[in-house]
């Protein structure tokens, strides 16, 4: 079940109906990092770096030197810090349009059911917004873990497993339930949720693929709440009969 909606989530990702979706998505998450990188560039060079080179002895037979092992680690740092924003930048960019995803899978792969409801606009930054949040905090814990040997990439997983499977189920959940029912319902299946987590905390790992992880997060997890849903009548609200 779980690896079948992955399938058909794929698959929406290259379908002719996304590919609108697909680019902007891409597109504006390029177009913030590329912002984001000078943005952090500008601030070391204006604010780290006059401080660096003023602690620095004058010596001229090694400052310079050590003045360019500075620039370097400097460097590798800004790219480990935009390394560690890609996922929550595209996170909030995507959140934008979670609903134009499921709508379109919906009318496509489930014609006969009652389509779901968008979130109006203010909704849709919040969730958004808390996408963001939810991302830079299983990161973080991740990046807290990376320093004990044999457990930071189980931390990775096990984290973003975990909060990404449940923010992406509940929302594709909400578009069909009122929240208290559909929080309900994923704590029924929060097995399940969670196994499904791990496979969008996998497309999380792979550079360049990740930036389309909240569309991908998102098909899946419309495709699971419609089978659970099927699997699970006694679940079955108003709102989903109509």
């Amino acid at each position: 079940m779980i690896l079948d909606a992955a399938a058909l989530s794929l698959r929406n990702l290259l379908a002719s109906e996304t590919r609108s979706v697909f680019w902007k998505v891409l597109g504006l998450s390029l177009l913030a990092l590329i912002g984001l990188w000078f943005s952090l560039r500008e601030f070391f060079l204006y604010t780290i770096w006059p401080w660096l080179s003023g602690m620095l002895p004058g010596t001229p037979d090694w400052a310079g030197w050590l003045m360019l092992l500075l620039g370097i680690l400097a460097s590798i740092g800004l790219a480990l810090a935009l390394a560690l924003l890609i996922a929550p930048i595209t996170a909030i960019i995507a959140g934008l349009f979670l609903d134009d995803v499921a709508e379109l899978i919906e009318k496509r792969d489930y014609p006969t059911d009652k389509p779901g409801i968008a979130m109006p606009l203010g909704e849709a930054i919040l969730s958004s917004i808390k996408f963001f949040g939810v991302v830079i905090l299983g990161n973080l814990v991740a990046l807290f873990l990376l320093f004990l040997p044999g457990v930071n990439l189980i931390a990775f997983f096990l984290v973003n497993g975990y909060l990404l499977g449940r923010e992406f189920f509940e929302f594709a959940a909400m578009r069909l339930r009122p929240r208290e029912e559909a929080l309900d319902f994923r704590r029924k299946h929060s097995g399940t949720v969670f196994l499904a987590g791990l496979l969008i905390a996998a497309f999380l790992a792979i550079p360049i693929v990740n930036l389309l992880t909240p569309l991908f997060a998102a098909g899946l997890m419309v495709h699971l709440h419609k089978a659970l849903s099927a699997r699970d009548p006694s679940f079955e609200t108003d709102l989903l009969r109509r």
